[in-house]
């Protein structure tokens, strides 16, 4: 069983990112132990963004979203994650 290195602590969620983005997990954790866990009420983490649209695109956005009764920005984000989806896979 090899030594484990001690989890720095982090002040935020960003450095936390960047921290494992260049360190090896299996020299933190020891991953036999893991157990898997269910976070059903987590949200993920979102920015705000500014998106300049043409106005008649923004019409008939939210004109597709009121016949499915959503907020035209959830439809959006729907559309987006079906094209980066379906994208990702073509390629």
């Amino acid at each position: 069983m090899k030594t484990l290195k001690i989890i720095p602590r982090f002040k935020s969620e960003q450095e936390e990112r960047k921290f494992w983005m260049v360190h090896d997990s299996t020299e933190y954790v020891d991953w036999s132990k893991a157990k898997r866990a269910s976070f059903p009420n987590l949200k993920p983490t979102c920015r705000s963004i500014s998106l300049r649209l043409p106005l008649s695109m923004l019409d008939r956005l939210r004109v597709l979203a009121n016949k499915r009764d959503v907020p035209y920005q959830s439809l959006l984000k729907t559309f987006l994650a079906d094209r980066i989806k379906q994208e990702t896979v073509a390629h």
